[in-house]
């Protein structure tokens, strides 16, 4: 039940499994560029395994809904979670045997853990006081510095524990999930399933899509995230090709995702006392200067400074855009509306993720960020066009 504290053991819980989720996230991204590119018959097709994992995310959107509808938030949740230890499985069995092809299919099944994490921020809400709203999701979003720590670190400990290198990462993720299942066990989620008088009073989600304030908050969060992941999954790449040892790759990929989540804990903050706008712009400036930065060299203190601006401005975006989002749809449409919005945003990584791998490895690191900017001048435009106008008053 929710509570008039702002943090209680249920949100404590969710934020746990925010950052156990991104342990897994950041692993991914960190090995399976890297184990692709060792077994993709063909250079480009290195971030296929990547793009596995968002494609499975965007095609899972329609059944984690399904899922949350029927059997709640608790259930859904863990069955991601069962998924996700199955899919590690997959793909520490692919890379020990060198099958390209299935890694790419075991990260795509992973892709229904991740459609339900995303998730989690959205159920944050819902275990605290509704004054609570903005610093809930932030702070959920926060947790995800618990992956940024250990995902890094884990990949590099457990890199050569076996013979078959990232072998022993993959099976690492498999018994971070399982304590994942065991802590959601302990979440009381309210309303755990829909009732029948709520079913009937929803709208259609093409009428949910279709409102303003909707369509350019699914703007901001999908190319928000789309920008990011466009320049994270490429940066191992390119800073093997650099000439840097995965150390320092991992080193920049922890600094990065700290600077996406520790922001979290007074994001939520900024955006009460500023408002959305205002925090999403930031981002969206941040993310110019991560542009900047990365054409101006490729030193290590380079990829470190712009993974560290392009973090902190995908937070103020994509929390900005959450929250903005959540008052486009009623409770009883939360499934509905919560899976399209995050069906933009993984269809725009799906493709991003493609991108990245095809782009760093024929055109470089230089124009791919060059690219990026067409994407943040989208952004913009949709912001202008919500406050000159929409007159949005946040």
């Amino acid at each position: 039940m929710s509570s008039s504290r702002f943090l209680n053991k249920n949100l404590v819980l969710l934020i746990v499994c925010q950052g156990l989720f991104l342990t897994n996230n950041v692993t991914f991204i960190a090995i399976n560029g890297l184990v692709g590119f060792g077994l993709a018959p063909i250079a480009w097709m290195a971030t296929l395994p990547v793009m596995g994992y968002v494609v499975g995310s965007a095609l899972s959107t329609s059944l984690v809904s399904k899922a949350q509808s029927r059997w709640g938030r608790r259930r859904s949740f863990q069955l991601g979670l069962l998924v996700a230890v199955g899919s590690s499985l997959i793909c520490a069995f692919a890379a020990w045997s060198k099958n390209f092809w299935l890694l790419s299919t075991g990260t795509l099944i992973a892709g229904f853990y991740s459609a339900n994490a995303q998730l989690y921020r959205f159920s944050a809400p819902e275990l605290t006081a509704e004054t609570h709203k903005e610093k809930a999701v932030s702070w959920v979003l926060a947790g995800g510095i618990m992956g940024a720590i250990v995902g890094p670190n884990l990949a590099t400990w457990t890199k050569n524990v076996l013979p078959i290198p990232f072998v022993g990462a993959y099976l690492a993720l498999s018994l971070v999930a399982l304590i994942g299942i065991a802590l959601m066990q302990n979440i009381e989620f309210p309303d755990e399933v829909e009732n029948a008088a709520g079913a009937a009073s929803q709208r259609d989600v093409k009428d949910i899509i279709a409102q303003p304030i909707f369509i350019v908050s699914a703007i901001c969060a999908a190319l928000g995230y789309g920008i990011m992941n466009l320049l994270m999954a490429a940066t191992p790449l390119a800073m093997e090709v650099c000439g840097h040892p995965f150390s320092s790759t991992a080193l920049v990929l922890e600094f990065h995702v700290i600077s996406m989540f520790a922001p979290g804990f007074f994001t939520g903050s900024l955006i009460k006392r500023f408002g959305k706008v205002k925090i999403m712009t930031t981002g969206l400036v941040l993310n110019a200067f991560c542009v900047a930065i990365a054409l101006d060299g490729v030193d290590l203190s380079h990829f470190i400074a712009a993974l560290i601006c392009l973090g902190v401005g995908w937070n103020f975006l994509f929390t900005g855009a959450t929250t903005m989002a959540m008052s486009t749809y009623r409770p009883e449409e939360k499934n509905k509306a919560q899976a399209a919005i995050n069906f933009f945003v993984f269809s725009t990584m799906a493709l991003t993720s493609f991108g990245s791998g095809a782009l760093v490895t024929t055109q470089g690191w230089s124009l791919l960020n060059a690219w990026s900017l067409i994407l943040l001048l989208i952004i913009a435009l949709a912001m202008s066009f919500l406050v000159l106008r929409l007159k949005y008053k946040d």
